[in-house]
C-alpha cells in the first residue's frame, strides 16, 4: 500500500508540474508580444504570430455604434517600427488560461500607456496554437475604453 501511495504521489506531482510548464510556455508567448511592443521590435513581434493571425479590436464610434476593426500583424509591426522603445507599453495581468492539447485561450486585462501617458484599458482575448513545438498567437480580439478599468496598472 505504501508503494502505491508513493507511486500515486509521484505521478500526481509529475502531471501537475507538466501542466504548469505548459501554462508557463503559453504565458511566455503572450509576454513576448508585449516585450516586443515595449522594445519597438517588429521582428520579435512578428515571430510570436501564426502565419494566418488575425488582430481585432471592438470599438464604439462617436455615434454609439459598436464596430470591430481588423489589423494585420504586418501593419502592427509597421507601426512599431516607427516608435521609440518604451512608447507602446501595455501592462497586462493574466486572468484565465485554458489549454486543451495544442490550443490555448488566454484572457488578459490591460492598461495601455503611449509615451508614458495612460491611453486606454480593456481586455485582450488570445487564441494560441502550438505548432512546431512553439505557442503562436492565432487570434487576438480586445476591448478599449478609458474607464472603468478592470484592474489597476501592474496588477
Amino acid at each position: 500500500m505504501r508503494h502505491f501511495i508513493s507511486l500515486l504521489t509521484t505521478v500526481l506531482l509529475f502531471v501537475n508540474t507538466n501542466a504548469q510548464t505548459t501554462e508557463d510556455s503559453v504565458k511566455a508567448s503572450v509576454n513576448q508580444l508585449f516585450k516586443a511592443m515595449h522594445d519597438a521590435d517588429a521582428a520579435a513581434l512578428l515571430a510570436v504570430f501564426d502565419d494566418s493571425a488575425v488582430l481585432e479590436t471592438i470599438v464604439t464610434t462617436r455615434d454609439g455604434q459598436v464596430k470591430v476593426q481588423r489589423e494585420s500583424p504586418a501593419a502592427f509591426a509597421a507601426f512599431l517600427q516607427k516608435e521609440e522603445p518604451g512608447n507602446a507599453d501595455e501592462q497586462i495581468s493574466f486572468g484565465a488560461v485554458h489549454i486543451d492539447g495544442n490550443m490555448a485561450v488566454v484572457w488578459t486585462p490591460y492598461h495601455f500607456f503611449y509615451m508614458k501617458k495612460f491611453s486606454h484599458c480593456g481586455v485582450n482575448a488570445f487564441t494560441l496554437v502550438r505548432t512546431g513545438g512553439q505557442w503562436r498567437i492565432r487570434y487576438i480580439i480586445d476591448t478599449r475604453r478609458k474607464d472603468p478599468c478592470l484592474t489597476k496598472p501592474g496588477q
